[in-house]
């Protein structure tokens, strides 16, 4: 061989070894989760109120999901379907605590028991990625068990704040419910998340990492930092967004969304890292309205369910790309398992999001909601659920295309809306077009006969027809106005 003909074939061998191993370098993962912020909550999405220049950043630089849901709508059955992938009619987990919420007088149906801790036996993300040599670390919020079933026995490494609680009782230390190494009085528990994932991040800037990062924020108590109130005090509001308290959390928020971001760039990962942020379900109504959203955080309508979404993966994910595909946290799950080459086989719900980021389509599904319990009011007059006695009753939820069904099991009720024209949910077209509603209808009496899912059937004997007729009378007068359901 001359030696021309051996340069050329040593360039061309560097160039195939380069290739390989650039096609099968496998992605750093990184998940936020903000808790509790609705889908208008950000200024990317419209808000003069709210200032969120990272999260915007961060949008621009991937792709901005406008139809992407939570699983559920509320926060440990959303957390549990994101980690496992699957259905809650798999795991069990509808709510928080108890499923018989509200007054017993005004539940028309004994609601199907939920379960509190994700059972270990689900195959969870950090589980498949430990399984391919990533180091896995936990920031923030469990709320999926306690004491056995916590981040470390489910594939994590490493578990900065997580355990049974939902919530930190106080953003500043020391925090009644969450237990930190080397707290310092009056820190602020959103920025100490922050700092924990941007120093593990840097300690495994040589591995493969996975950072799960569910921050409390912006669940209640609605805490922000002094300086920050006063801020947004002095800021022109509207009677959608308008709490400074609340702003200013999520300016903090933010700011360790930016922290985050900047440690992967100062590190150069971002070319080998993918960032998802979202939140786990709506925002609260009677904190943030989210018009043209109905209802909140609870509800099966838009405002429950529907929240921010964002993959950014550089020169992976076009920038500034945008997706009107109707995508939920159920696809996280295959669509990181595609990304990172995982061979063996895994039983999940979801569908794999790649074709989206190579402008192609998923092929035709459904989403489905189902929630067999209750869920008492926040603020019977500004809540905007199935009444005002109820962010939620029993019931089942499908969307197909642009359709929507409820299924309602006390009255055997249902609602239909075209959310492509009607997206704040107020016009049911349910006796207008019966076609579409049987359509619906028959495949989501499929899917809850395929999944077993629980029904609750059985009446309550402690229902006082008189007892709420009361109550949406002093409802309807303005006699009542906050929450009314306590568990008598």
């Amino acid at each position: 061989m001359n030696k021309t003909l051996l340069l050329k074939f040593s360039f061309f061998l560097l160039i195939t070894l380069s290739c390989s191993k650039e096609t099968s370098e496998k992605p750093n993962i990184v998940i936020i989760v903000a808790d509790d912020l609705g889908w208008s909550d950000l200024s990317y999405m419209g808000s003069t109120y709210y200032e969120t220049p990272n999260i915007d950043k961060l949008s621009k630089s991937g792709m901005t999901f406008y139809n992407g849901y939570a699983s559920a709508a509320n926060c440990a059955a959303s957390r549990a379907t994101l980690l496992s992938g699957k259905y809650n009619t798999d795991h069990g987990i509808y709510t928080v605590k108890n499923s018989d919420r509200g007054s017993k007088k005004t539940r028309k149906l004994i609601p199907i028991e939920t379960k509190t801790s994700l059972d270990l036996d689900f195959f969870v993300i950090p589980e498949m990625l430990k399984d391919l040599g990533y180091v896995n670390g936990h920031f923030g919020k469990w709320h999926l068990g306690d004491i056995g079933f916590h981040p470390e026995n489910s594939g994590f490494d490493v578990n900065i704040g997580g355990n049974k609680h939902g919530g930190p009782g106080s953003y500043f230390a020391p925090y009644p419910y969450v237990k930190l190494e080397d707290e310092t009085k009056g820190e602020y528990l959103t920025d100490r998340i922050g700092d924990e994932v941007v120093k593990f991040i840097d300690i495994n800037k040589e591995n493969n990492f996975f950072a799960y990062v569910p921050f409390f924020s912006v669940h209640t108590p609605i805490q922000s930092k002094t300086d920050y109130q006063k801020k947004y005090r002095n800021k022109d509001s509207n009677e959608y967004h308008n709490r400074a308290d609340y702003a200013g959390m999520i300016q903090s928020l933010d700011e360790n969304v930016g922290k985050i971001i900047d440690k992967i760039d100062a590190l150069n990962l971002s070319d080998n890292t993918l960032i998802i942020f979202t939140s786990d379900n709506g925002g609260i109504r009677a904190i943030s309205d989210q018009y043209p959203l109905r209802a909140g955080k609870g509800s099966y309508y838009e405002g429950g369910i529907r929240v921010p979404l964002i993959f950014s993966w550089k020169g992976k994910i076009d920038a500034e790309s945008e997706s009107y595909e109707r995508v939920s946290n159920v696809d996280f799950y295959p669509t990181i398992k595609k990304l990172v080459g995982y061979s063996k086989s895994v039983d999940f719900d979801g569908e794999d999001l790649n074709p989206i980021f190579n402008d192609k389509k998923l092929k035709e599904r459904e989403l489905y909601f189902h929630f067999p319990v209750y869920l008492e009011p926040y603020s019977v007059k500004r809540d905007g659920g199935t009444d005002p006695l109820f962010r939620t009753r029993p019931g089942t939820v499908i969307i197909k295309d642009n359709w929507k069904l409820h299924h309602y099991y006390e009255d055997n009720q249902f609602e239909l809306y075209n959310l492509e024209k009607d997206i704040s949910e107020s016009n049911n077209l349910i006796d207008i077009n019966i076609e579409k509603k049987d359509e619906l209808l028959s495949k989501l009496n499929n899917w809850r006969k395929t999944r077993n899912a629980p029904i609750p059937n059985k009446l309550n004997p402690y229902y006082d027809q008189k007892y709420v007729d009361s109550l949406m009378f002093l409802i309807e007068k303005n006699l009542i106005s906050g929450k009314v359901n306590k568990n008598e």
